[in-house]
């Protein structure tokens, strides 16, 4: 005697193949595209685990029930499996070879008009796909996306576990602390006047859980931050692979975070070489080779300063005299039209510069000879020593990138990926990583006229107290580093500064004395008076590397409920307003902008 069919389904949507054709099964999912060919009905109904064929003919006792059905309506059906006809077969689905002959069909969750179409993948107005990101997620591409995400965390687990690393959960609700971007606030309702945080990340936890003892700590954290949202950064929250270890050197965290990562990629990347081993690039070459310190190491081209060269006396291009002046090679480029070059000159004005100045190299009498609309103004010897530092050669050509230093950097930068993509030189189906290291420790504040923090204040100088006394602040080099994938950084990272006498020194320099460190830092900086190992760390962004991974350009591509660009949760409605019973409760007045007539 058979048994009973489950109420739902005996079998799931991806299931049938040939072994069961005969039987009568049950499956249970959404009508993901409804045919009639000639009377005869198809159904393709989905589930999470993949798509059947399901066939309604006249003859059937379910044919009038199977008319009424719309895309979306989710639908049990009952039926036969079928090899399907010679020549129908569809080796793409793994489905493909068989269809089910229903019978029966019952109606479980009829759909209204959709408001977003989930079968083809054509794009459609973002704030409506967040407003019904529950539709949005049946899409095929997105729905893979999120089932990636879960693949990937899964392994980084195993393979932090693996490393040696042991997971913990840090509080949520904390206290406030200055990080460079601002903090959710959580009002306490037993504290009146008084707020939580919620933590940008878990930084001074997880250092006190070095402190605590307990020597190589990793958790998936999730983190807040409230601050403007772009294409790799996620406004409100985000999710980040934490890590801490204890008594260990820069050395040792690129030891054992990079095999984590290299695997990890090696397991996603579908077939695309990873990087083996990791080089590692100083900030200051980074700067100056990349235009960057989120270098993109598949575009092949490097940047060259040629201050110099145009500040010869006998140049007399005046528009680069006393600039910082930087050349990006350009190979090949000679044999490109005009257009080419007034392309890019469009480009540049349009990022608010000048333009590119570029020249032209050909062969002329067995030397190299400038062409273009600036060549005329540059000797031949300066013409060849522009050509050696950009490493060029006849049939190609150098452009220029001038102004400050700074925006000379990021310009160059810029057209270094800009050039590379329009000639083709980068590669494409490879993932390239490095480590960025030395990092200024100090910069200049123009604003405040006075020395401040570079990057992370909590990272140990290099030379220690030592240099801290002696050095000028603008040559201390922080023993910090940030891993980078494709031009996208993924993490930011160091070794502390576990010293109490080292950091209150370090805060001295920036301008701010040991009161700032107790009042906002009074917590970790107390916790080192007593007994601190030296420690360092590292926190690669899981959206951004499932991003990559995903070979997607938006965040919001691999996350299951994100915000929109104006930090707005258009499916919750969040934020919200809230009565005023609430906000009696917690001790809230509103002084809410005045809003213009």
């Amino acid at each position: 005697m058979s048994r009973p069919l489950h109420r739902y389904r005996s079998h799931n949507c991806g299931a049938p193949n040939e072994a069961l054709v005969g039987q009568k099964i049950r499956l249970s999912g959404w009508c993901h595209r409804i045919r009639d060919h000639g009377g005869v009905l198809f159904i393709d109904l989905r589930d999470h685990y993949g798509l059947t064929q399901c066939v309604v003919d006249p003859d059937s006792p379910a044919f009038a029930q199977a008319e009424k059905l719309r895309s979306e309506w989710v639908v049990r059906l009952d039926g036969e499996v079928r090899k399907r006809p010679a020549g129908t077969e569809n080796p793409d689905m793994p489905t493909g070879q068989v269809e089910v002959y229903v019978n029966e069909i019952e109606v479980l969750g009829a759909a209204a008009e959709l408001p977003v179409p989930v079968f083809g993948d054509q794009p459609y107005p973002e704030d409506t796909r967040l407003k019904y990101r529950f539709i949005d997620l049946r899409r095929e591409k997105l729905h893979q996306n999120i089932m990636l995400r879960g693949r990937i965390i899964d392994s980084i687990r195993m393979r932090m576990k693996q490393a040696g690393f042991f997971e913990f959960q840090t509080p949520i609700l904390t206290a406030s602390s200055p990080e460079g971007a601002r903090d959710f606030l959580v009002p306490s309702r037993l504290h009146p006047g008084k707020f939580y945080a919620l933590p940008q990340a878990p930084q001074q936890f997880k250092q006190l859980i070095m402190v605590a003892g307990f020597d190589r700590y990793f958790q998936i954290a999730p983190c807040f931050r409230d601050e403007d949202a772009r294409a790799d950064r996620s406004p409100g929250e985000f999710y980040q692979l934490d890590v801490e270890m204890s008594f260990v050197t820069q050395e040792d965290v690129f030891g054992a975070i990079e095999p984590v990562l290299r695997g990890l990629f090696e397991e996603f990347a579908n077939g695309k070489a990873v990087t083996q081993k990791f080089p590692r690039i100083s900030f200051r070459e980074s700067m100056l080779k990349y235009g960057t310190d989120k270098p993109d190491l598949r575009n092949p081209l490097l940047i060259a300063d040629v201050s110099e060269e145009f500040a010869r006396e006998d140049v007399s291009f005046k528009a680069f005299k006393g600039k910082t002046v930087r050349a990006i090679p350009a190979p090949g480029a000679a044999a490109q039209p005009r257009s080419f070059f007034d392309k890019l000159n469009d480009w540049a004005r349009s990022e608010g510069a000048p333009g590119l100045g570029y020249v032209i190299f050909e062969e002329e009498g067995g030397a190299l000879a400038g062409k273009g609309p600036i060549a005329k103004f540059i000797p031949p010897e300066a013409q060849a020593a522009i050509a050696a530092k950009a490493g060029v050669k006849a049939g190609d050509a150098v452009f220029f990138s001038a102004g400050e230093e700074t925006a000379a950097a990021r310009l160059a930068g810029m057209a270094r990926l800009r050039i590379g993509d329009e000639l083709g030189v980068s590669k494409k189906d490879v993932f390239e990583f490095c480590w960025i290291v030395d990092f200024p420790m100090y910069e200049w504040n123009e604003d405040e006229k006075k020395i401040d923090f570079s990057h992370n204040p909590f990272s140990m100088p290099q030379g220690g107290m030592e240099a801290l006394e002696s050095q000028d602040p603008r040559t201390i080099l922080a023993y910090q580093y940030d891993i980078v994938c494709n031009g996208v950084e993924l993490s930011s990272g160091a070794i502390r500064n576990h010293s109490p006498d080292i950091m209150k020194k370090a805060f001295e320099i920036a301008g701010y004395g040991e009161d700032v460190l107790i009042e906002k830092f009074g917590g970790m900086y107390r916790a080192f008076q007593y007994g601190a190992p030296p420690h360092g760390g590292i926190a690669p962004g899981v959206d951004r590397i499932v991003m990559l991974l995903a070979e997607e350009e938006n965040l919001r591509e691999v996350t299951l409920f994100p915000m929109n660009q104006r930090a707005e949760d258009l499916l919750m409605g969040a934020p919200s307003e809230v009565t005023m019973k609430h906000l009696r409760e917690l001790h809230i007045r509103l002084n809410l902008p005045e809003t213009k007539a």
